[in-house]
């Protein structure tokens, strides 16, 4: 099975440069209308698609992305893999504006989202112990480290609701809960990703320090932008260097992403609910058939 990488793009990041026959797609999904049309064609001979969380031109607030939508449509145009790049604030001192975080778990602190494809009349629980993919972790930090960015492997996520950035009281809170790093879009995304069977690597780039670091104390939107633009052309090159460090012919998961639903769906199958299941199809259709 050949492998096909699916990028979303976060805050600075609205496309790749380089596809080859590319061209904007628009998805139809059960869950809704997607960000944005999907830039899809190939990148030295891979497989590519590529989505901008926030829309281009940045329209969709953290709270109206439709996450499910945006999974569910990446699935449906045959992804297996999925790298998602995102804006973030520093909550340690050693990883600085302009570095790059491979985020290897979370604390959820969103509550306006819809997090999951599943409900009543198909209840599903799959693990998120290990959130996002160890392997496509390691080929994304690899891939960042050939595009010149200062990387560091392993952190914690703190994804709050927003659109508003932190209070001090709440950036200092956060330190003394071990997050490493703050952002508003990492969650439910990695949740719906291991749903729907695909690795899923968190690229996180830092912007500022949030407001617990004297002569930070405030995250200034101007001084966010203008790391954002450092960064973009570091994005740009690491999603190029991708396709020279993931193999032509797909193996099975090692860490088990891609069969996540093997053992996760409760609902007794002469009970499951038939218009949930239709809208299941391309998330979770080769386990619920």
């Amino acid at each position: 099975m050949q492998p096909m990488i699916g990028v979303i793009g976060g805050s600075g990041v609205y496309q790749i440069d380089g596809l080859e026959g590319a061209s904007w797609v628009k998805v139809k999904t059960p869950w809704g209308k997607p960000s944005d049309q999907v830039l899809v064609g190939r990148l030295n001979g891979l497989p590519m698609a590529f989505l901008p969380r926030h829309g281009r031109g940045h329209v969709e607030t953290p709270s109206s992305i439709n996450y499910r939508a945006n999974i569910d449509a990446l699935k449906r145009l045959g992804c297996t893999d999925l790298v998602a790049v995102s804006a973030v604030g520093s909550l340690r001192e050693d990883f600085a504006p302009g570095d790059f975080v491979l985020v290897d778990q979370y604390i959820d602190r969103t509550f306006a989202r819809e997090n999951s494809f599943f409900g009543p009349g198909c209840v599903a629980h799959v693990s998120l112990a290990h959130p996002t993919c160890r392997h496509l972790s390691a080929v994304c930090a690899e891939a960042a480290r050939l595009a010149g960015a200062q990387v560091h492997e392993g952190a914690t996520y703190l994804a709050m609701e927003g659109p508003q950035f932190s209070t001090r009281a709440e950036s200092l809170m956060y330190r003394q809960w071990g997050a490493d790093v703050i952002g508003m879009t990492g969650m439910p995304e990695a949740k719906l990703a291991r749903e729907a069977e695909l690795c899923y690597a968190s690229v996180a780039m830092v912007t500022d320090y949030d407001c617990w670091h004297e002569g930070h104390d405030a995250v200034d939107v101007q001084q966010v932008i203008a790391t954002l633009v450092a960064n973009s052309g570091r994005a740009k090159r690491l999603v190029t260097a991708l396709p020279g460090l993931v193999a032509s012919d797909r193996a099975a998961c090692p860490q088990g992403c891609d069969h996540a639903l093997s053992h996760a769906v409760m609902t007794a199958p002469d009970l499951r609910d038939a218009e949930l299941l239709t809208k299941l199809d391309a998330v979770a259709g080769c386990v619920l058939r």
